[in-house]
């Protein structure tokens, strides 16, 4: 059997409380065997660096990040972790087009 796929949207700024949410959400998804594609776009991509999001795509959420976010708030790219992604609005499509479930917090 296929394993589950869970979409996260994250385009909040790290003062705001969905980011531990989606912390947590991705963290509960992954524990329980489903396949997590965590996404920051806009203000989220300023949590690029957030220990949280960097443990989770260590241990296997794949870790996608909008490259014109970050150019956008003056986010440095340079050094990224192999885990994660910097990708554009068409990996979002995909990764909408190719979830069981796609939740966004914005």
């Amino acid at each position: 059997m296929e394993k589950k796929k869970l979409g996260v949207l994250l385009s909040t700024p790290p003062s705001h409380p969905s980011v531990t949410t989606v912390a947590r959400l991705c963290q509960e998804a992954y524990s329980a065997n489903v396949d997590v594609y965590l996404y920051l776009i806009d203000e989220g991509v300023l949590s690029l660096r957030d220990t949280r999001f960097l443990q989770l795509s260590a241990s296997g959420v794949k870790f996608f990040v909008c490259a014109y976010g970050c150019q956008r708030h003056h986010v440095p790219t340079d050094h990224l972790e192999k885990e994660i992604t910097l990708c554009g609005l068409v990996v979002l499509s995909n990764i909408i087009n190719g979830c069981d479930r796609f939740v966004a917090f914005n």
